[in-house]
């Protein structure tokens, strides 16, 4: 090499095509080829003062190219066999029984009192004192909640 080594825009122009087609020839993928020869042509630019003075930098900048192109093909290879190995279909849920949506329905209905003293009496099985003092109110209100939401509900879910 005589002289002043190129500049990084004379050696993009004059090598890129060449490095992009040979990667392409290679895998087959046009676009990847190509993203893959502007990640090397970058980081060959981050390092350009240093890779200039090699006695042949595109050597260099083929090299890194390729170590990232088998690096995606080995990361794509990875994916592929992940996703083979995952369920074609997920699994099919029952939606909620009749009997269920119906109840949610009418505790939907119910004043948030009565319906957060029947949530907590019967599904997280508090007993009326802890009700009261969570909801600071007598004892006699939580037993008045439960009592109205109960006949509430009795009109509105139906036994078969």
């Amino acid at each position: 090499m005589t002289g002043r080594p190129p500049s990084f825009h004379d050696f993009y122009e004059a090598h890129y095509a060449d490095v992009s087609v040979q990667l392409y020839a290679y895998f087959n993928d046009r676009h990847e080829a190509q993203d893959i020869a502007q990640e090397a042509f970058c980081r060959a630019l981050a390092r350009w003062d240093k890779i200039a003075a090699y006695d042949d930098p595109v050597a260099w900048v083929r090299r890194v190219a390729w170590n990232l192109a088998v690096s995606r093909w080995r990361r794509a290879g990875t994916a592929l066999r992940f996703l083979r190995r995952q369920r074609l279909e997920e699994p099919v849920q029952d939606g909620p029984a009749p009997d269920r949506v119906a109840l949610f329905a009418a505790l939907a209905k119910l004043p948030a009192a009565h319906r957060r003293a029947v949530v907590l009496y019967y599904l997280a099985d508090l007993p009326v004192p802890e009700i009261a003092e969570r909801e600071q109110v007598a004892e006699a209100t939580v037993r008045s909640w439960l009592h109205r939401a109960r006949t509430a509900l009795a009109g509105e879910v139906q036994h078969d």
